[in-house]
């Protein structure tokens, strides 16, 4: 048989934020989720020059 193993109770990690770091956090999210939504339109339309020059290929 295996060894017995006892697990504690789980804690509570309480962190206090202050008002200037949260609202420099939240723009720092927002700057963030603006890039992603730029690359992510860059990739789209990478993929579709993609597409349109694997046609061009074929009909060539």
């Amino acid at each position: 048989m295996g060894t017995v193993v006892t697990t504690n109770q789980p804690q509570t990690l309480y962190v206090s934020v202050r008002r200037d770091e949260l609202r420099a956090l939240k723009q720092e999210r927002e700057e963030l989720q603006d890039k992603v939504t730029f690359l992510t339109s860059l990739l789209q339309q990478a993929k579709q020059n993609a597409m349109g020059f694997e046609a061009q290929a074929r009909i060539a």
